[in-house]
């Protein structure tokens, strides 16, 4: 199987060689990133969802790890606080008893009493020697373990911080893939929303009728507010009579009948 893969590998890098030449390269690499992209967009949007909370699901253990380091570090460095502790005791209480062989030295005697016990003063000096050398090397060792103390405390400072960094970073990333899925059930809605076969058919004929109904009552009224009886009045002056041929000339101002046949009768003669 796996050599029939490789010869057809070969064979189509191979044509495509022939036929594209220098430029094959190129198309090759063309080509598998747009089958790449295709495969990615391909993917539903809910199973990258679940990808993404997988992963952040998977940093609880590396937290958890860090976080029983950090605390069997802290145990460490509290232990070695102790440590450092007895041996500054001890140190202090070594170069009190050189202290004191060195002053009883130089009081100038030549026998000395410790303890209920008597010494020459080649005792002493040998007692001092000794303790000061012990003394030194005490106070070495105790200037190493002091570093090492600081550089363990810069050490938990640092891994506390990036725990506490790692834990604000997942509690982030959490809160984005919720916030992911609020907006695809949106999307979704949407997209349903905009798939539904609803017909406003009806909506628009409750709107005609509605209004064909307001229409109709708007011309009931206005027939009604004209049917009204109107209350005659009364008339102080009595009626004008006369021809209408009289009135229509005194309107507009036109000879009466009378001028009119005078005119006649002269054109006549």
């Amino acid at each position: 199987m796996i050599k029939k893969t490789l010869v057809t590998v070969l064979a189509v890098g191979l044509v495509a060689g022939l036929l594209f030449g220098r430029d094959a390269l190129s198309y090759l690499k063309t080509g598998a990133r747009r089958v790449s992209d295709g495969v990615q967009e391909s993917v539903p949007t809910s199973f990258q969802i679940d990808r993404a909370r997988q992963m952040v699901s998977d940093l609880t253990p590396v937290i958890e790890e860090a976080m029983h380091v950090i605390a069997k570090e802290e145990v460490a460095l509290e232990q070695l606080d102790e440590h450092i502790a007895l041996a500054e005791k001890n140190s202090n209480k070594l170069q009190g008893e050189i202290m004191h062989l060195q002053s009883d030295l130089t009081s100038g005697k030549s026998v000395f009493r410790y303890a209920s016990r008597t010494y020459d003063r080649s005792d002493v000096e040998r007692s001092l020697e000794s303790k000061f050398a012990r003394y030194k090397v005490d106070d070495e060792t105790l200037a190493s373990l002091r570093d090492m103390r600081d550089a363990r405390v810069a050490n938990l400072m640092a891994a506390r911080e990036k725990y506490s960094g790692m834990v604000s970073a997942q509690k982030k990333l959490e809160t984005d893939i919720k916030c992911l899925e609020a907006k695809e059930q949106l999307v979704a809605v949407a997209q349903a929303t905009c798939e539904l076969p609803f017909d406003d058919s009806e909506l628009a004929r409750a709107k005609k009728l509605i209004t064909d109904i307001r229409t109709s009552l708007d011309v009931k009224a206005r027939i009604a507010n004209a049917d009204i009886d109107v209350v005659p009045e009364i008339q102080l002056d009595p009626e004008e009579s006369g021809e209408i041929t009289q009135k229509v000339a005194s309107y507009f101002n036109l000879p009466s009948e009378e001028g009119t046949e005078v005119a006649a009768v002269s054109l006549h003669e």
